[in-house]
């Protein structure tokens, strides 16, 4: 199942849902697969400076991770291309307008936005609002 490309089809139907959870971008310098397995990471990127974890706090505060902002993920429940074009710019630009930083990580399936826990129901609200509305012009 190749997943949507029409961005008018993807914003219309994406149904932005907030974790409960909260998450935190750590790095490990030295990859310990014993620990990396027991943090259970929904994310990883590996980078020259270390492995990037996204990691649910306690876990990270269980094991002594280091990290500097606290953060709730927003899943866009469409099956997005990887090959759409837009659907990020749309989500970005809309959150730019209320100043909230969104990180987005596109998965296979579905992309999923990692905004600091303060402004999450803020941005759930602009996404949702984005959805009824469309792309402004």
């Amino acid at each position: 199942m190749s997943g949507e490309t029409n961005l008018t089809k993807l914003i219309a139907s994406m149904a932005p849902t907030l974790t409960e959870n909260e998450y935190v971008f750590g790095i490990l310098d030295n990859i310990d697969y014993t620990q990396l397995a027991l943090l259970n990471p929904i994310g990883t990127f590996q980078e020259k400076e270390g492995l990037t974890i996204i990691v649910a706090k306690h876990k990270a505060d269980e094991f002594n991770i280091a990290y500097s902002g606290v953060f709730k993920c927003i899943t866009l429940n469409v099956h997005s291309s990887l090959d759409a074009v837009g659907l990020t710019a749309a989500v970005s630009n809309k959150l730019t307008q209320s100043n909230i930083s969104a990180n987005v990580v596109a998965a296979y399936y579905h992309d999923h936005v990692f905004i600091a826990s303060k402004d999450a129901e803020k941005a759930l609200a602009e996404l949702n609002d984005l959805v009824q509305h469309g792309i402004e012009d």
